[in-house]
């Protein structure tokens, strides 16, 4: 059952504390999973599924030591401590991004097996209902203590292929309050406005009969939902919900889901990854698939009349 926020402590967005009246922790759908027609039911109600524990702590802490081990290699953790710890290096402010799993990790067969075999992928095959396909492209987060990623939906960036595509998204450590996590407005994946112009808007297109500066056609647009998650909130309705992860948590939600993150209050890097998933018979968006996905580089701009 969804727990009043007063529960948790205050949590901010980009400096911003979230409205304790609208803010509350994430349902529990793992009383669900024996249920596949409630499981679908509950995510065409609230935009999103929880399932704290769901992937297995053990798996998830052998993915993240993969993951500590290229951050540690590349310098970006800070030496005076454990590289267990993920204290990121006070200098240096780089991350890796994301790409094929086999080109970020000498090792990646710990994450493969959390993102891409077991648990995660009989999930998909039973909530879709048929074969599954994942993107190539995985993304790798490491959040530094700061400000959240910038509230969105992910068609914008991935919205090429099938708009019947889902997120899974992992956090790689215990991602407690004060490390943040990922922030949910739920019930946002019905709202007719967004549906009007937002979410048909792709951001590796531009204007090719304007006057556009070559570096805004090479930069695109960030995809980013204007506005703090208060007026957000008050355009869009709804309720901000978030937990307190730990290992072994997932969060699945689908291509139009409002969502962004929490600041991170701590001192240590939040490790996460998003995963996209899609029943392998439809069409898919070519910008994330194949041995060299091209993502939002040069090759993936489109021009179009404005």
């Amino acid at each position: 059952m969804s727990t009043a926020a007063a529960a948790m402590p205050t949590l901010t967005y980009q400096g911003e504390p979230l409205e304790s009246d609208y803010t509350r922790l994430m349902d529990d759908s793992t009383p669900l999973l024996s249920d596949v027609n409630a499981l679908r039911a509950r995510m065409d109600r609230d935009g999103y599924l929880y399932l704290p524990g769901y992937l297995g702590r053990d798996r998830v802490l052998r993915a993240r030591q993969i993951m500590l081990d290229r951050l540690s290699k590349l310098g970006l953790l800070d030496p005076a401590f454990d590289p267990a710890d993920a204290i990121p290096h006070p200098t240096k402010k780089s991350s890796f991004a994301g790409g094929r799993l086999e080109e970020l990790f000498e090792n990646p067969e710990p994450i493969s097996d959390v993102l891409y075999r077991g648990p995660m992928m009989d999930l998909f095959r039973q909530f879709l209902a048929a074969d599954v396909r994942h993107y190539d492209y995985t993304w790798m987060r490491q959040v530094a203590p700061g400000p959240a990623t910038s509230i969105h939906s992910d068609v914008v960036y991935m919205g090429r292929g099938t708009h019947h595509l889902h997120t899974a998204w992992t956090p790689m450590g215990d991602n407690t309050f004060d490390l943040g996590g990922l922030l949910v407005l739920r019930g946002s994946h019905r709202h007719e406005g967004l549906a009007k112009a937002y979410w048909k808007s792709d951001v590796d297109t531009f204007c090719s009969n304007t006057d556009e500066t070559r570096e805004a056609k090479r930069q695109g647009s960030t995809g980013a939902l204007n506005g703090a998650a208060r007026q957000l909130r008050n355009s869009i309705g709804g309720d901000w919900v978030t937990g307190d992860f730990r290992m072994g948590d997932v969060v699945i939600f689908n291509v139009y889901t409002v969502h962004g993150g929490t600041d991170n209050h701590s001192n240590v890097l939040r490790l996460s990854t998003d995963t996209r998933y899609q029943r392998a018979s439809e069409a898919i968006d070519e910008r994330w698939i194949g041995e060299k996905p091209i993502g939002h580089g040069p090759l993936a701009k489109r021009g179009m009349i404005c």
